[in-house]
């Protein structure tokens, strides 16, 4: 982000509160050191402040700091009530001061929208595409921790995490930590701090799913929902995990490639013995089965049709039932 001095008035559009909250946080960080905050910045909601009190705020002398930060949050409500007055000071904004206006929506055909690269950004917050988040969360970890990760270590950070950037972010976060003086996040980080845990209690659910024990396997779900309270964003993406990696050990063992070779590639670890016992009990169409309906679950609660605790003990007892 730019910090060139015409940008005096920064608007944050997006719906997903998480994204919009990072990059919020992103921004101030760019704007003011932590200690300048106790006198530069102004932290309100819209609808416990008046247009005036903003404007006056921000044209307010700073103290201890070079510029008078003001951010107003959840103001599509408060633009709209003030946009004669907004108006008036885009065109003349004070130059010691920095407004931050965060919106749900910024229409770009208003005279407001039409004023705002005069004077500062929009910076619109959208949800990146499954194939872009490999190349953010590599970007994340370069920008943020110095630190690089493979594109196929990125991958696998996303199956086991889900496709929330913020969450992903966080996970880099930790990641980065854990690694220490290790220049790269390496596969085998992400399974010793995410993978184990999650991909253990996976593999436990659907064991018990295999073994037509239905009893058995939502205990064991319900489980993973008590350890894990991050477990309700990523029980999809553990569960695919193991799937696939099911489905590609059964095509490779179905060619005859030997166990130790498809154990090296598809990086199986843990208990094996237990790994191929599933693959021997189910046919490759079965597994690719059990990869749509999970496809099904996933977008059921991803579109708000359904709860993921919900979804999942369902999907868990029809899969043990079939």
């Amino acid at each position: 982000m730019s910090r060139s001095a015409h940008e005096l008035i920064y608007v944050i559009a997006g719906k997903d509160e998480s994204l919009v909250g990072a990059k919020r946080r992103q921004l101030l960080d760019e704007l003011l050191e932590p200690s300048q905050r106790t006198t530069g910045l102004f932290d309100t909601e819209a609808g416990s402040v008046s247009a005036s009190e903003v404007l006056d705020d921000l044209r307010t002398a700073p103290f201890l700091t070079d510029k008078r930060v003001v951010l107003v949050r959840d103001a599509d409500d408060f633009v709209s009530r003030n946009r004669p007055l907004l108006e008036r000071y885009f065109d003349n904004p004070c130059p010691t001061g920095r407004l931050i206006l965060v919106v749900r929506t910024w229409n770009s055909s208003t005279k407001l929208a039409k004023k705002l690269p005069k004077v500062g950004k929009l910076i619109s917050v959208v949800q990146p595409s499954r194939r872009e988040l490999p190349q953010r969360v590599i970007d994340y970890a370069n920008d943020a921790h110095d630190k690089r990760i493979a594109y196929t270590a990125a991958l696998l950070l996303i199956e086991l995490t889900g496709d929330d950037l913020t969450r992903l972010y966080s996970e880099i976060d930790k990641l980065a930590l854990y690694a220490d003086t290790d220049k790269v996040i390496a596969p085998k980080h992400i399974e010793a701090l995410i993978g184990h845990n999650r991909l253990f209690n996976a593999f436990a659910v659907i064991d018990a799913v295999i073994a037509s024990n239905p009893g058995v396997a939502v205990e064991r779900l319900r489980g993973m929902f008590v350890q894990d309270k991050s477990a309700e964003y990523t029980v999809v993406g553990a569960f695919a995990f193991h799937f696939r990696r099911m489905f590609n050990a059964k095509v490779l063992l179905d060619k005859g490639t030997p166990r130790k070779q498809i154990e090296g590639r598809l990086r199986i670890w843990g208990d094996t013995n237990g790994f191929f016992a599933q693959l021997r009990q189910r046919s490759l169409k079965q597994i690719g089965q059990y990869l749509q309906q999970l496809a099904e679950t996933d977008y059921a609660v991803k579109t708000g049709r359904a709860k993921a605790k919900v979804a999942m003990e369902q999907l868990v007892l029809k899969l043990a039932a079939g």
